[in-house]
């Protein structure tokens, strides 16, 4: 027996979805923030993205997860480093430039940390 209750429309939160985008939520458009954002306009904002989207992604601010991958550090390496706040493309590159010793130390922990997980997995799998 099938149902006839209609199909409900999942919606999540601006912040969530500028997550999901990997974007700073307080660079996106005021119309971006004040509404919901269903799963079908995600679907869309992710394989078609309007030029707003394209620039936040190219140019930044960046939220710190995007800020961590792009300097292959972690989150937690980022705070220990003093970045607490979020950089455009070029303050990021202005970082890799200058290579900081606690980038260096950060990046070595990252890499011994991704060494471990990938040990214990083929250990455990």
């Amino acid at each position: 027996m099938t149902s006839s209750r209609p199909k409900t429309i999942q919606t999540m939160k601006p912040a969530t979805a500028a997550k999901k985008l990997g974007v700073l939520l307080s660079a996106t458009p005021a119309e971006f923030q004040a509404g919901v954002v269903s799963r079908d306009e995600l679907n869309e904002l992710q394989s078609t993205p309007p030029a707003w989207l394209t620039e936040l992604r190219r140019n930044g601010p960046h939220p710190k997860q995007v800020i961590a991958a792009k300097l292959r550090v972690s989150i937690s390496g980022l705070i220990r480093g003093g970045i607490t706040g979020p950089l455009t493309t070029a303050e990021i590159e202005a970082l890799k430039a200058e290579n900081p010793p606690w980038l260096e130390r950060e990046r070595a922990i990252q890499a011994e940390t991704r060494k471990e997980a990938l040990r214990l997995k083929q250990r455990d799998g």
